[in-house]
């Protein structure tokens, strides 16, 4: 089984991103898997702190090992932005292949010595293990907004990244170009995309010259994401258009079943719309 640095570093060969999909429970999980099944595509299950601490960290390893194993399937874990070294510690024994250590929330020199520190400490754990590092500002919260949040004056430069990169030895780097966690509801709807700085992304890959990921994805143009991956982008996130969908499905599903009270009749038909906005995700970064 080939890991997720050689996915990687095939993705970046062949001009295509590796779509992260973060998951709260078993109806995410198994749409998202079986997405990525169809396509036969590489792909990483999210779980941020919140998410890990709800389903469980060792649980959702354990679960993810064994698809991986059963399936001969190449299906990865990352700890979604872990803010604290002690919880980043957690995922490493639990055996993630890598963890968001996202620092971004502290000024910069604070933010390099700290993850500096981190990506020491994590590689004695498991030195195979990736260690994604965050700098710039893109808000927080994978949730439904009244506004768009303004993340102008947060975003990342080629020289800061060039620097973060060096000094703190991390494996991917996540910048601020222009993404912005969440939706807000005209996106919900339809109405409006999010727009990504593509000559940023230019900048920054050719500086920091490691994987880049770009958190926030929901709600972004679709023309905007696959020139995103053409210029740099390894990974994408998608969050917050999975929980739409799960919980339209679900209430779907209750209102044409209102009697029903069996959970696993009525979860695999809740868990359709969320297989197809990843189906619909996956297509799109692998240029299917």
């Amino acid at each position: 089984m080939q890991t997720l640095r050689d996915r990687l570093e095939e993705a970046q060969k062949n001009g295509v991103a590796i779509g992260h999909f973060n998951v709260a429970d078993l109806v995410l999980f198994k749409a998202v898997f079986a997405a990525a099944q169809e396509l036969n595509v590489p792909v990483i299950i999210g779980v941020s702190e919140g998410e890990r601490e709800f389903i469980g960290t060792r649980q959702v390893a354990v679960l993810v090992q064994s698809l991986r194993e059963e399936f001969d399937f190449p299906i990865f874990l990352n700890a979604d932005h872990t803010h604290s070294l002690g919880k980043a510690i957690d995922a490493a024994e639990a055996g993630f292949d890598s963890i968001v250590f996202d620092l971004s929330a502290l000024p910069f020199e604070e933010n390099v010595r700290q993850t500096k520190d981190g990506v020491e400490t994590l590689k004695k754990i498991n030195p195979a293990i990736l260690i994604e590092g965050e700098i710039g500002d893109i808000g927080t919260g994978s949730e439904i907004h009244e506004k768009v949040l303004d993340v102008s004056k947060g975003l990342t430069s080629a020289s800061e990244a060039k620097r973060f990169a060096e000094a703190t030895g991390i494996d991917i780097l996540a910048p601020a170009v222009g993404n912005m966690h969440g939706m807000v509801r005209s996106m919900v709807k339809g109405e409006a995309r999010k727009h990504l700085d593509i000559e940023r992304i230019a900048q920054i890959k050719s500086a920091a010259r490691i994987p880049l990921t770009l958190h926030g994805g929901s709600g972004t143009d679709d023309e905007d994401l696959r020139k995103a991956i053409a210029t740099g982008i390894n990974i994408v996130h998608i969050n917050t258009e999975l929980r739409v969908a799960w919980r339209r499905g679900l209430e779907g599903e209750l209102a044409k079943q209102p009697d029903q009270v069996v959970p696993y009749k009525i979860l695999p038909l809740a868990m359709e719309p969320v297989r197809q906005i990843a189906l619909s995700r996956l297509k799109l970064f692998n240029n299917r």
